[in-house]
């Protein structure tokens, strides 16, 4: 299979929803970017709709169920701070830095989750130490490419502070810059988070997202001149994406109080989980019912009353309640017993103590116990989609594609590069690929630079 480009990058602007379209047209490098790109501003997304799962389907082409990524962290009851599914071994099938690394192209990735220990060849993993004896940069170093890892903290390490935003993507953005300018990767995958933290933290349409939208676009001008001042830029496939979009809530749902109450959890005094028979795990704006003993049909049906009867009140924040088989059909994790959606502006936690719903305070989104904006919902919500856009070598420009799936992104990048990812749940889409039929040499005609002048692609 040929290649239609010799450079991909992928840009993932974290809780970029279609919301956003009509504001980031507007701004100064993404209509630089969208003059002579195509795009899909109706981008269905997975279930559930949480980072990690979100990220692996874009490499994979797969829903989680089939990928392996289920959520963002793992079913560890009562843990405080439950492990993230970091590490590439965990990704059940092949992937596109997999497969361009074994056709011998040049990779990289900056904070892409789920590529800990990956086969990158200058990999930051989005990693970080979740026990009191680690330490974050040997986390980091042992887990990525060490020598590139050192190279980028010893410029750019002085702009982080700690894991806040936006302090974490201006470091970032200057390993993005540096690495175009010295590595020149055929693929690289880029995760910018700064949206999505303060979307959760400040509320999906407030002044502090707004203000990482701007923060955004001139993030995305630096890299077009990095690619620019390179000499790549037409040689290279622009593509800016987000995974998810996000609501707004108001009330914190916990189901594990509940589940305790019915003698379903044992706690000891300090709150700590001794054994459980059902564990409710939180996808924010959906969460997975497990039962220990998935034979244990007592528990099952005690489960499901207590669930149905909830549901029948609005003010319980149930909407929806799934079946193993309904969660597997929308591509979730078929080893939970149940799935509930959250109804809109309810989101679920995992506590253990308390009341079953609390109403979030500033006091308490301050001190990051709750959010005002969540993500993990059904992508059946209304307004919840996201967008891509893409532009350059091998993209028809000016083409507006009416909706697409995020399991399509991953067999159309690898059809870019000349690879192909097996088996996916999801399709190549062509109307955005010039093939070589249209232009002899494979070149999708010319754009715009940002100077002015123009450029063969």
């Amino acid at each position: 299979m040929s290649r239609l480009t010799n450079h991909l990058l992928v840009i993932s602007f974290d809780c970029l929803s279609s919301l956003d379209f009509p504001i980031i047209e507007k701004l100064p490098n993404f209509k630089k970017l969208l003059e002579h790109a195509s795009y899909c501003r109706n981008v269905e997304t997975i279930y559930p709709s949480v980072t990690y799962p979100c990220h692996a389907t874009i490499v994979t082409g797969k829903f989680p169920r089939n990928h392996g990524i289920v959520n963002n962290t793992f079913l560890q009851p009562g843990r405080i701070s439950p492990d993230w599914y970091w590490h590439r071994r965990h990704v059940k099938s092949t992937t596109l830095y997999d497969e361009a690394k074994k056709a011998g192209m040049t990779t990289a990735a900056l904070l892409w989750p789920v590529t800990a220990k990956a086969s990158i060849d200058y990999n930051m993993p989005e990693i970080f130490a979740n026990r009191p004896w680690q330490n974050q940069i040997f986390v980091s170093l042992f887990n990525g490419s060490p020598l590139y890892q050192l190279e980028m903290n010893r410029k750019f390490g002085h702009l982080r502070n700690g894991l806040n935003q936006p302090e974490l993507d201006d470091f970032v953005l200057e390993s993005t810059v540096e690495t175009i300018k010295t590595k020149q990767p055929n693929l690289m995958l880029v995760h910018f988070v700064d949206l999505d933290s303060q979307r959760h933290y400040h509320g999906f349409s407030s002044d502090e997202a707004m203000a990482a939208l701007l923060r955004h676009d001139e993030r995305l001008g630096r890299i077009i001149n990095a690619l620019e001042e390179t000499g790549i830029y037409d040689k290279t496939t622009i593509i800016a994406l987000g995974d998810h979009s996000a609501l707004d809530e108001s009330k914190a749902v916990k189901p594990n109080v509940l589940l305790k109450k019915a003698g379903l959890l044992t706690v000891n005094n300090e709150g700590k989980v001794l054994d459980w028979k059902a564990y409710c795990k939180s996808c924010d704006g959906s969460a997975y019912i497990y039962l220990k003993d998935k034979n244990d049909t007592k528990t099952q049906e005690q489960v499901w009353t207590l669930l149905t009867d909830l549901s029948e009140h609005e003010e319980n924040g149930i909407e929806r309640i799934r079946t193993t088989s309904e969660a597997k059909e929308k591509g979730a994790d078929d080893n939970a017993t149940f799935m509930i959606e959250a109804r809109l502006g309810y989101y679920f936690k995992e506590n253990l103590e308390g009341e079953y719903i609390d109403e979030i305070k500033a006091e308490d989104v301050r001190e990051k116990r709750y959010t005002y904006a969540s993500h993990g919902y059904s992508p059946e919500k209304e307004n919840y989609t996201t967008v891509l856009i893409a532009s350059g070598k091998g993209i028809r420009p000016n083409i507006e594609i009416p909706a697409m799936h995020l399991v399509d992104e991953g067999p159309t990048f690898a059809r870019l590069l000349g690879l192909d990812l097996g088996t996916t749940d999801g399709h190549v889409i062509e109307e955005l690929l010039w093939d070589h039929g249209d232009h002899g040499d494979g070149s999708s005609g010319s754009r715009n630079r940002r100077d002015g002048s123009s450029g063969s692609i």
